[in-house]
């Protein structure tokens, strides 16, 4: 949703049409990821409170700057594919098997992502992005390396954090996450979600407002 927002906002038309196509690949994503879930018994959650959206604080609001694209692109995004990889090297069959075009098409995020950081002032907005990439990933010794140790991932933190580090060709800037806040549902150290209007626009209720009447 946030990479839709830019798709006609961006530095260059190329810039424009790649955040419509990273927009467009992301949702076919989270559809194949939730329905895998499901078959796993997950459920699913209510929609009417954007709390319930386990998003990372950055995706909360619309972004003002290039620069927290260039940042999400980059870090996030990279953070994001890096769990699929560890899901698809897991020995968790549906997960294995469904999501291995994802990392096909996710190279390609990272390719943008890593050219644009390479060309914008991003310093402070991938700080960001990395406090919450690595608030995302867990604390070491937490639920991500239980599930690395049982053979469900393929990589835990430290080897996240690592792979991470070499995609984006830069260390992790030092960062302090208070683990004694972190909510380990929504991967957070805090509260909130995506606003109203976001909230609206990905449950249907901005379109229906401009539906007409059955009455």
């Amino acid at each position: 949703m946030r990479y839709a927002e830019w798709c006609t906002a961006a530095p260059s038309l190329e810039a424009d049409i790649a955040a419509a196509a990273m927009s467009l690949d992301d949702i076919g994503h989270s559809r194949v990821l939730y329905g895998s879930l499901r078959e796993l018994g997950t459920p699913e959650p209510g929609a009417d409170d954007p709390a319930v959206y386990q998003n990372v604080p950055y995706l909360d609001r619309p972004w003002t700057e290039w620069s927290q694209f260039v940042a999400a692109n980059a870090v996030l995004d990279g953070a994001f594919s890096l769990m699929i990889e560890a899901l698809v090297t897991g020995n968790v069959e549906v997960l294995r098997s469904r999501l291995k075009k994802m990392l096909q098409e996710e190279h390609y995020h990272y390719l943008h992502g890593r050219s644009w950081m390479r060309e914008t002032n991003a310093t402070d907005a991938v700080a960001d992005a990395w406090r919450e990439a690595i608030a995302w990933f867990g604390p070491q010794g937490g639920d991500v390396d239980a599930l690395h140790r049982e053979g469900k991932l393929g990589m835990g933190v430290e080897d996240l954090w690592r792979r991470l580090e070499e995609r984006l060709e830069s260390p992790a800037p030092q960062v302090a996450i208070d683990w004694s806040s972190w909510n380990p549902i929504r991967r957070r150290t805090t509260d909130g979600g995506i606003d109203q209007q976001t909230s609206d626009m990905l449950t249907g209720l901005a379109e229906k407002r401009y539906m007409p009447s059955s009455e």
